[in-house]
C-alpha cells in the first residue's frame, strides 16, 4: 500500500481536524488526554479547547477518567462537558524554586484593596477571561487535590481540619517544629488596609482556585460536582448573564464567590464549606471600580458545615468546631466596595451553618432585598445578621453606605446558638433603614445569664463583620441598634431553657412596628430592653400594649 509523504499527511490529518470540529463535539482523548491520573494531561486539554475555538466553537468532551492537569484556558463559544465517570484533578505544584505548574497570576494594580484570591484569576485550574458564551456541564467532577487554601502551597487533604480560624492566614503545613516564618517579601508594599502582604501571596506555579473567571458574559455552569475547592471552588468577577444550576460543592473554603456581577440565577445547588461561606455574593475592588452586584436570584439551594467530603459521601460528619462555629452560610460580603442591589434568595436550606449574613462595610449599597422560605437547623451564630459597618476598603470611601429595604418572610429555624439571636445593627447617625421581618419562627438554646444581660455592646465600626465579633449578646432573640423603620409580624421566638437575658433589645430605634409577636419558653422577667427608642407601635405584642407607645431615652426593661 502507498504511503502519502509526511507533510500531505498532516496537511490532510490538519483538514479532516477542522471540518470534524465546526460545530461537533471532541474528545480531549483525540488530542493525547490519558486520563490515567497520573500523566498530565494539560496540554492535550488546551489543544482540544483551541481547535474547538478555532472552528468557531463547539463541545470539549472528557470520558470517563482521571485528567490530571494545571491551568486549563477556557476560550469564548466552548463547552466543556465532563461526562459520567470524569474527574479533572488540580495537579500537585511543583517544588519551591521548580519551574511548570499553575499559570502565574496576572499583575492587578488595585490588589491592595483585597487579598491575593479576589486579586488574581489565572492561578487557578480552570480560568477565562474576556470570553462569552462558554459552559461547563456534567455529570463528571472537579477534584482540587492539588490546590492551595490561600495560605500554603497546597492545602491539606479531603476532611483534615484546617489548623486555623479563616482569616489568620496561618499556612496549612507547618515546619516540622511547628513554627513557621513566612518569607520576607520586600517587593510586596502593603496599603492601608495590610495588601498585598506575604501571608496570602502565592509564588508562581501554585494553583488556589477550582474555577475563575473575569469579564466574561453568557456562562453555564451545570451538573457538575467539585470537591476540594481550594481558596474558591468558583470565583467570577465582572461575570454577566451568569447561570449555576445543579451543582454539588464540597470544599475546604468559599463554594462560590460571585464577585461584581449582574444578571445572576443560582438554583438546584449544594454547597457544603466547613471553613468558610459556602453562597456568597461581593463586590470587591479587583476590577479596578466600584461595580454593583445586581439582578441575582439564589433560589432551591442547601448550604451546610459537615465536615469536608462528608456530603459527598452521605456520612454529613459534624466535627467541624472553631470560632463562630462551622460557616457554609449564604452571605452578601464582606468585599462590598460596590454594593447589592435586586437581589431574592428563596427557598434554602442552612443545616449545621451559620444563618443569614448581609454585610455592608466599604461604602457602598445594600438595598432591594427579598429573603423567603428558608429553613435553619443548629445554628451556631445569629440566624440573622444585617450588619452596616465603616471598615470602608474602597479608593475615596469616607463614610458608611447605606442598608435598606430589605423584606425577610417565612424563615423557621431550630437549636439556634445562645449567642446572638436576629443582630441587627447600624452605626450612629447611619441607621440601617427599611426592614420587615414576618412569619418568622425560631427556636434558642437559651441559657444566658444576668452578666450577659447588663452587658453594653461596642459599636466595633471598623472590625470584621460578623456575629461573633459582638460576643455574647444582652438578648436572647433580637437586637437592634441604629435602625429607622422596623416592621415586624408574625414573630414567634422561643427559648429552650431557662435565660436571664431580655427577648429583645432594641436601642437608638426609631419608627419600629410589631404585631402579632409573641416569646415563649422559660425566659427572665423582662423580655423588652429599650433605649432612645421613638414612634414604638404593637399590636398583639407581648408585654407591650396596644397602640404607639412613649419615646424611651433612658434605657427600660419590661
Amino acid at each position: 500500500m502507498r504511503t502519502l509523504p509526511p507533510f500531505v499527511a498532516v496537511l490532510l490529518g490538519g483538514l479532516f481536524t477542522a471540518t470534524a470540529l465546526a460545530g461537533t463535539r471532541v474528545s480531549v482523548q483525540d488530542f493525547g488526554a490519558t486520563g490515567d491520573g497520573r500523566t498530565l494531561d494539560t496540554q492535550a486539554v488546551n489543544s482540544a479547547i483551541e481547535a474547538a475555538a478555532e472552528a468557531g466553537g463547539g463541545i470539549v468532551e472528557f470520558p470517563a477518567g482521571d485528567y490530571l492537569c494545571y491551568s486549563i484556558r477556557l476560550k469564548s463559544n466552548v463547552n466543556l462537558h465532563l461526562g459520567s465517570g470524569a474527574t479533572i484533578i488540580a495537579a500537585d505544584p511543583p517544588a519551591t524554586g521548580q519551574p511548570g505548574g499553575y499559570d502565574p497570576a496576572e499583575p492587578n494594580p488595585w490588589n491592595q484593596f483585597q487579598d491575593f484570591g479576589h486579586s488574581h484569576f489565572r492561578n487557578s485550574l480552570i480560568w477565562g477571561e474576556d470570553l462569552e458564551n462558554i459552559a461547563m456541564t456534567g455529570p463528571g467532577r472537579i477534584y482540587g487535590r492539588g490546590l492551595s487554601r490561600g495560605n500554603g502551597r497546597i492545602a491539606l487533604p479531603v476532611g483534615a481540619p484546617a489548623p486555623h480560624e479563616p482569616g489568620t492566614l496561618l499556612p496549612d503545613v507547618l515546619e516540622a517544629d511547628g513554627k513557621f516564618e513566612y518569607p520576607a517579601r520586600p517587593d510586596l508594599v502593603p496599603g492601608p488596609f495590610g495588601y498585598p502582604n506575604a501571608r496570602d501571596t502565592l509564588p508562581d506555579g501554585v494553583g488556589n482556585k477550582a474555577i475563575a473567571l473575569k469579564n466574561c458574559r453568557n456562562v453555564i455552569m451545570r451538573d457538575f460536582t467539585i470537591l476540594h475547592g481550594g481558596h474558591f471552588a468558583i470565583l467570577t468577577t465582572g461575570v454577566d448573564n451568569l447561570t449555576i444550576d445543579n451543582l454539588v460543592i464540597d470544599t475546604n473554603r468559599d463554594g462560590m464567590d460571585i464577585d461584581a456581577c449582574n444578571n445572576v440565577r443560582i438554583s438546584n445547588c449544594s454547597v457544603n464549606s466547613p471553613w468558610d461561606d459556602g453562597i456568597c455574593l461581593k463586590s470587591s475592588h479587583g476590577l479596578g471600580v466600584a461595580r454593583v452586584t445586581e439582578n441575582v436570584t439564589i433560589t432551591n439551594c442547601f448550604v451546610s458545615g459537615f465536615e469536608e467530603g462528608t456530603l459527598l459521601d452521605g456520612t454529613r460528619q459534624r466535627n467541624v468546631t472553631h470560632r463562630g462555629g462551622p460557616m457554609g452560610r449564604i452571605k452578601f460580603g464582606t468585599e462590598a466596595g460596590g454594593g447589592f442591589r435586586n437581589i431574592t434568595v428563596s427557598n434554602c436550606v442552612f443545616d449545621h451553618c451559620r444563618g443569614l449574613a448581609l454585610e455592608q462595610v466599604d461604602g457602598g449599597v445594600l438595598e432591594d432585598v427579598a429573603i423567603s422560605n428558608i429553613t435553619m437547623r443548629d445554628v451556631p451564630n445569629a440566624p440573622v445578621f444585617i450588619r452596616l459597618g465603616a471598615r470602608l476598603r474602597r479608593p475615596g470611601a469616607t463614610e458608611p453606605g447605606r442598608v435598606r429595604r430589605i423584606l425577610i418572610d417565612n424563615l423557621v429555624a431550630h437549636n439556634v446558638a445562645p449567642d446572638h439571636g436576629i443582630l441587627i445593627a447600624g452605626l450612629p447617625g447611619h441607621p440601617i433603614e427599611d426592614v420587615v421581618l414576618s412569619n418568622i419562627q425560631i427556636h434558642y438554646a437559651g441559657g444566658g445569664t444576668e452578666e450577659q444581660a447588663a452587658r453594653e455592646v461596642p459599636e466595633l465600626a471598623k472590625e470584621y463583620p460578623d456575629p461573633y465579633v459582638f460576643g455574647f449578646m444582652p438578648s436572647w432573640g433580637m437586637f437592634a441598634r441604629h435602625v429607622v423603620n422596623l416592621q415586624v409580624r408574625g414573630m414567634e421566638l422561643r427559648v429552650l431553657s431557662a435565660d436571664a437575658r431580655a427577648a429583645v433589645v432594641l436601642d437608638d430605634v426609631v419608627g419600629a412596628r410589631f404585631s402579632d409577636t409573641l416569646f415563649t419558653g422559660p425566659a427572665g422577667k423582662a423580655i423588652w430592653s429599650l433605649k432612645d427608642v421613638s414612634g414604638l407601635r404593637a399590636r398583639d405584642t407581648m408585654r407591650l400594649p396596644d397602640g404607639d407607645l412613649p419615646a424611651v431615652t433612658t434605657r427600660i426593661r419590661r
